[in-house]
């Protein structure tokens, strides 16, 4: 008879490969489907594993697999931001956009539930979670501005955009992803600058920031 080609061997995930290996699983999940429609059944079957061990590393059930997840998908959208500070602002704003838009459209119709909460396993912490996002998103841009100490109407106009650029996101995928994402990310840039623009009318800071970026740009 001929000799069966070998199996291969068997590795044991340490812990911190499993756990990453049942987040990945979550993950791809309740990217496509809401929190409360993904069972640990679900989960286990993803991963290839099964139920009792996924307990095993997330004690608390769904709701904390499902806090993991969502730390771990606000830890990705965070990093889209953080762009190197070299070049005019426009285009790596334009660069940090297309990191965000590819996690959106990767996500598609779970992005919802992931970032923008409404979920019946919605808490507290979920919504810290989310509410950080934007934050860190905030402070990296502030950062690209090169503001030392951005004032409120600054700081303001900037929370707002983030809060635009959440929402045009989310209708983008209603819309069955129109326009085309290229459009949308130019689009995007554009309101930016022109939500300064308009405060800096009202804002000799940011008036100075405009015509800063005007002689970069």
């Amino acid at each position: 008879m001929t000799p069966s080609a070998a199996t291969p061997a068997y590795r044991r995930l340490s812990v911190e490969e499993r756990r990453s290996q049942l987040l990945a699983a979550a993950l791809g999940l309740f990217a496509h489907r809401a929190p409360e429609e993904v069972s640990l059944d679900d989960v286990a079957e993803a991963a290839g594993v099964s139920r009792p061990l996924v307990y095993r590393y997330f004690p608390g059930g769904k709701q904390q697999l499902y806090e993991a997840a969502l730390r771990s998908a606000a830890e990705e959208l965070e990093q889209c931001f953080d762009e190197p500070r070299e070049g005019p602002l426009l285009p790596r704003l334009a660069r940090a956009l297309d990191r965000y838009l590819t996690f959106v459209d990767e996500h598609d119709a779970g992005f919802s539930a992931l970032l923008q909460g409404g979920s019946v396993v919605e808490t507290s912490r979920t919504t810290a979670i989310v509410d950080g996002v934007r934050r860190a998103a905030a402070e990296h841009i502030l950062g690209h501005l090169g503001v030392a100490s951005p004032g409120l109407r600054l700081r303001m106009s900037v929370r707002v955009w983030i809060t635009a650029v959440e929402a045009a996101s989310l209708i983008w995928l209603d819309e069955g992803k129109q326009p085309p994402v290229d459009e949308l990310r130019d689009w995007l840039v554009d309101q930016f600058a022109a939500l300064l623009s308009v405060t800096a009318a009202r804002d000799p800071q940011t008036a100075v920031l405009v015509r800063a970026l005007a002689e970069d740009g």
